[in-house]
């Protein structure tokens, strides 16, 4: 695994129910990638190879749109390292969960 990124869709909504509906969809979106993924509080952290990660940061934007959100932010954090592994999700955070 050569790359991981964090990121944190934020669609701009007329109600925080519409917001969690929408960062659903996008949720479920990278649920479908197939790729290792964990979802947090603020973002949603995912690995996996460099390419296919730039993909799915892109369609986070067009799925919230296309959910209906007529503007979106997103804050991406990318870890990557062509030659060899990066820090996998599960060794930063298993210790952490309960």
């Amino acid at each position: 695994m050569e790359a991981s990124v964090a990121i944190q869709v934020l669609p701009k909504t007329e109600s925080n129910e519409e917001l969690i509906r929408v960062v659903d969809e996008v949720i479920a979106y990278i649920q479908s990638t197939g790729y290792t993924y964990q979802v947090g509080a603020f973002e949603t952290s995912i690995e996996g190879d460099y390419e296919g990660l730039m993909e799915i940061i892109k369609n986070c934007q067009l799925i919230a749109i296309k959910a209906g959100a007529p503007q979106v932010s997103a804050y991406i954090k990318i870890v990557y390292q062509p030659e060899g592994d990066v820090l996998t999700i599960e060794k930063k955070t298993k210790k952490h969960q309960h």
